[in-house]
């Protein structure tokens, strides 16, 4: 079964193109088909992740596979939550992830109150007009470090320090961090959503 997932991120591609090659299943990223990106007004992660994978289908008439995730940080009410891949341009730095970590440890100074959750929402859709969404969620939930520590994963993986490895996300190999990423989570969930739902008993 060809999906084609919502997103021009390859880091997300390739980490979930890995959790979804037990279905046989073949992840395409959506720029590959020419899906332009959907916008995405919403404040939830599940209003942004439906938009974008309705987007997705429509455009291709595949079935889509779309991901909302962000960073929540208690200290700061939950934000930046749907905005934490513009974090950075809030403070008036360039889009980016060494920005983005930049600015977060800048806002975090002198803040003693460091438990974050790194969220992901995943929902697919067999075409836009789906009365059933497959909906999973994954979260972890952890410290920001007072450092980033690591060179593995992309985003806020430097200072997502998780107290059950006594690590960064940055830090731990590749296959622990998909295993056990909030991203990996949701991903496990949805594959067992979709062998129940989407495909023919053995």
């Amino acid at each position: 079964m060809k999906i084609v997932l919502a997103s021009n991120n390859r880091g997300k591609l390739a980490e979930l193109q890995a959790m979804f090659a037990p279905l046989g299943c073949t992840l395409v990223a959506q720029a590959d088909l020419g899906v332009p990106e959907a916008p995405e007004p919403y404040r939830t992660f599940i209003e942004n992740a439906l938009t974008k994978a309705r987007n997705a289908a429509q455009y291709t008439g595949l079935a889509a596979l779309a991901d909302d995730a962000g960073l929540c940080v208690d200290a700061f009410g939950g934000l930046p939550g749907v905005d934490t891949a513009y974090y950075a341009t809030q403070f008036g730095y360039d889009k980016g992830d060494a920005n983005n970590v930049r600015a977060l440890l800048e806002q975090m100074q002198g803040q003693d109150n460091r438990r974050a959750a790194m969220v992901s929402t995943l929902v697919a859709l067999r075409s836009p007009d789906d009365p059933e969404p497959l909906v999973a969620v994954g979260r972890v939930v952890g410290q920001i470090a007072r450092e980033p520590m690591g060179s593995n994963g992309f985003g806020f993986d430097p200072v997502m320090w998780i107290p059950e490895f006594g690590q960064t996300f940055a830090q731990l190999p590749v296959e622990v961090k998909n295993a056990n990423s909030h991203r990996g989570r949701a991903a496990q969930a949805m594959v067992a959503l979709m062998r129940e739902r989407w495909l023919p008993s053995p």
